[in-house]
């Protein structure tokens, strides 16, 4: 009866090779358990707004992790520049996504409008900010909002604003025509960015922060944390306090069934604007809810694009 061969050569392959198999399947599970960093799509570089370690840190619960197109636990926040698609009409706009202040939609209110903005000559400025910005609980009296304004938030939004002064000129971009758009908490920290441009809020960095923070036109769609309280029209006093008329002109819109932040928010503010003097347009809509970005197509809300890109001509910031 003939033998199976069992040459040492042949074992040692053998071997080599359920080595190399079960070496090739624990590292995928470990890849697997690693959290992912958020990235940009290919031909987009994440850049640093801080040249070393952010300002004011504070613990996060964990490493930041990617999940369902956003991210949470960011202590290193960057910008992502999309430039126009075609004609440059010399507008930029820094994008603030919401999520809670606990992460950051970065696809539905993030990369989704990049696109957009792209299209129609504006350069798109995607903000990764820190999240949470302090140890989080959603029913607590410890949200940002509900604190100093100094959050490490803010800080990203106002160094990111200069910063995009400063590279105006390499970026084609007009630094007179440096705008924010924020969605939900987002919104929140256009207000605070739209109000608080005279505070210095971190020590100077560079020479960038020489700079202005003050946004040139700023769009807040369905913020959050401005009233009070649901069915008070009474503002946020952190915000109502430092509305002056060098507040810049401003776009709300909010949906009247948005059962996550409320009309309240958008109407709260509105009237703090008008009553200094501030130019402001307010939209709102019976439908739509809360957390649309530009998906919804079956309601009146989902044409808010077109108001905006209408709203931005009026005030001078893209030509006719």
């Amino acid at each position: 009866m003939t033998q199976p061969d069992r040459s040492p050569r042949i074992i040692r392959a053998a071997a080599l090779a359920g080595f190399l198999l079960l070496a090739s399947v624990c590292q995928a599970r470990a890849q697997a358990a690693q959290p992912r960093i958020w990235q940009p799509a290919p031909g987009h570089a994440q850049i640093p707004i801080w040249l070393g370690a952010a300002p004011d840190p504070a613990p996060v619960p964990g490493p930041e992790t990617v999940k369902q197109g956003g991210v949470t636990n960011v202590t290193r926040p960057t910008m992502t520049v999309y430039a126009p698609g075609g004609r440059n009409t010399g507008a930029a706009v820094i994008v603030i996504p919401g999520g809670g202040f606990q992460g950051l939609a970065m696809d539905l209110e993030g990369t989704e409008i990049c696109d957009w903005l792209t299209s129609r000559g504006v350069t798109c400025v995607l903000l990764k900010y820190r999240v949470p910005s302090i140890p989080y609980v959603w029913q607590c009296d410890c949200r940002p909002h509900n604190q100093q304004i100094s959050t490490p938030s803010l800080q990203d939004v106002q160094r990111t604003l200069r910063l995009v002064r400063a590279r105006a000129s390499a970026w084609r971009i007009d630094p007179h025509k440096v705008g924010v758009l924020g969605f939900s908490a987002g919104g929140y920290l256009v207000a605070e960015a739209s109000t608080y441009f005279t505070s210095r809020l971190y020590a100077p960095v560079d020479a960038a922060d020489r700079e202005s923070s003050r946004p040139d036109f700023a769009i807040a769609l369905y913020p959050g944390h401005l009233s009070l309280a649901k069915d008070s029209i009474a503002l946020n006093p952190d915000i109502e306090s430092h509305i002056t008329a060098q507040t810049p002109p401003t776009f709300l819109l909010q949906n009247e069934d948005d059962h996550v932040d409320q009309i309240e928010d958008s109407l709260s503010y509105y009237m703090g604007l008008k009553k200094a003097g501030v130019p402001v347009e307010l939209h709102s809509y019976a439908q739509g809810g809360h957390a649309f970005g530009l998906r919804e197509r079956k309601l009146p809300v989902s044409g808010w694009p077109r108001l905006v890109e209408t709203w931005l001509r009026t005030i001078g910031i893209v030509p006719e």
